[in-house]
């Protein structure tokens, strides 16, 4: 009887893919010959792997049994755990291989509100039909904010705008469209009924605004004042959406919002905001598809910009 050595692994002891092979193969058939021609390999280098493997093991893995012979339990042991690992091996082969080609992985992007609805939304639609295997999270936040992310690494890429204090060079960046602006107020509101509708009848009201700083508020601001107009009334300034939106449906405010937000969410009679019926005259300095100098995407990243980037094209 061989004598086992319980104190070392059978991959230390010289257990390789070519016996786990030939394991599987003789677990589906008693025939020695068989199992080597399923194999590719001839009868003695079949006969010299199994021989390796009662060896290596350390017990018989297989019996004589009249022309062919039958795995010991040891064996068939073997022949079970080997038809696992060298499973799990096809599996890993595939999954390192769609990983390779993009087709599996996790993306991290970041966008402002407007290309969030505008171009991200519609390419997140189009990477569940063809890349259903690819998870995406997608941040909505100010500029600085992405930024900031995106350099710690957080984010692959964001569509958003270069602070103004920090060095652009530090990034890639591709413009892709300036950013019209509307006013927004709710479905009932009085200036909704006007015939003309002039500046001086906007600022007597009071408005939602992005906190100063914020390319938006600094739009709007500017605008006013080129028009020789007193800055409007400030009841509220937030970086939420969320609460710029409730306060609009809840008073008389009226907030800038790019127009293509201002089309998801002032759109048709049953929506419960409007778009004053205004020339703005406002567009917010054109944002950007903004990458890190130093590192590039995975293919994964790569698949989803380039959705992007088509759906960027068709609009």
């Amino acid at each position: 009887m061989l004598k086992p050595n319980l104190h070392s692994s059978l991959l230390s002891r010289g257990l390789k893919l070519s016996h786990l092979r030939l394991m599987v193969a003789l677990a589906a058939t008693p025939s020695l010959g068989q199992a080597a021609e399923a194999l590719g390999i001839t009868q003695p280098a079949a006969s010299r792997l199994l021989a390796e493997i009662d060896r290596i093991c350390g017990y018989r893995v297989h019996l004589r049994a009249g022309r062919g012979l039958a795995l010991t339990e040891v064996g068939q042991a073997l022949a079970l755990r080997a038809d696992r690992i060298l499973t799990e091996l096809r599996d890993t082969a595939r999954e390192i291989d769609a990983f390779g080609q993009g087709r599996v992985g996790q993306v991290a992007i970041g966008a402002v509100t407007a290309p969030a609805l505008d171009i991200v939304l519609p390419a997140l639609q189009a990477a569940r039909v063809d890349h259903p295997n690819i998870q995406i999270d997608v941040a909505v936040a100010p500029s600085d904010v992405l930024f900031e992310q995106l350099m710690a690494g957080r984010l692959d890429f964001i569509i958003a705008r270069v602070p103004q204090h920090v060095d652009p060079l530090v990034v890639s960046a591709l413009h892709v469209a300036a950013e019209p602006v509307d006013f927004v107020v709710r479905r009932d509101h009085p200036l909704l009924g006007r015939a003309v509708l002039t500046w001086d009848d906007l600022a007597q009201y009071d408005w939602v605004l992005p906190l100063r700083g914020n390319p938006l508020a600094d739009a709007v601001l500017a605008r006013f004042s080129e028009l020789g107009q007193a800055a409007p009334r400030m009841r509220m300034t937030t970086s939420s959406f969320l609460l710029t939106m409730a306060q609009l449906q809840q008073s008389e405010s009226i907030a800038p919002l790019s127009a293509a937000v201002a089309a998801q969410f002032a759109r048709g009679q049953n929506s419960a905001l409007a778009v004053l019926p205004i020339k703005t005259g406002i567009a917010v300095r054109p944002y950007s598809i903004l990458q890190r100098r130093a590192g590039a995407l995975t293919l994964a990243a790569q698949q989803i910009l380039a959705i992007i980037h088509k759906v960027m094209s068709q609009a």
